[in-house]
């Protein structure tokens, strides 16, 4: 009879315990999402301000075509929906990177560069970039908080049972962006 007993409670805290792993998966999985959407939101932001940047830039550098045509581009292949983690960051470091060209070719011209509206559109761009850094940070977090519970023993026996899958990391795969800076004296 007691043999019976201990093996009732142990079933039911399996049972417990399988339930609380499941629910601690749905709220990480939450907390994931939650996060891509924040990025998405300032990537949006990004995108909306772009378009403006490209016309002023093109009232003072109109020749400088395949410049603006080449942010555009990438603008429109950013912005479009669906694109896993990974990809959009391939996406957002070809923005970045035309993004890059277009304030370079700014700098030729000193009356662009003193325009209060280019100013300002670049100040928003600047703050949009810090947030979504931000938003990178907050969500890698979430996505390694994932992916460790997906891979530890035992929640990992949960995981499989309802085939949850690791997270893809929002990284930055500009060269640029990874290679450490020269110092001279």
């Amino acid at each position: 009879m007691w043999i019976w007993i201990a093996v009732g409670v142990v079933v039911v805290l399996l049972g417990i315990w399988a339930v609380a792993t499941y629910n601690g998966f749905i709220k990480l999985r939450n907390f994931v999402e939650e996060s891509w959407k924040q990025i998405d939101v300032e990537l949006h932001r990004r995108y909306d301000l772009i378009p403006n940047l490209v016309e002023t830039v093109k009232g003072y550098a109109g020749h400088e075509r395949q410049t603006l045509e080449a942010v555009t581009e990438a603008r429109s292949a950013a912005a479009s929906p669906g694109a896993t983690p990974a990809e959009q960051a391939s996406q957002e470091n070809m923005l970045t990177s035309a993004l890059r060209q277009l304030f370079a070719v700014a700098e030729a011209y000193p009356d662009l560069k003193a325009n209060q509206n280019f100013l300002e559109l670049q100040t928003q761009l600047t703050e949009t970039e810090d947030r979504i850094a931000a938003g990178r940070r907050f969500y890698n977090a979430n996505v390694r908080a994932w992916n460790t519970k997906l891979q530890t023993f035992p929640p990992n026996v949960v995981a499989r049972v309802f085939n949850f899958k690791e997270a893809e990391y929002f990284e930055a795969e500009d060269p640029t962006v990874r290679r450490a800076p020269e110092v001279r004296f």
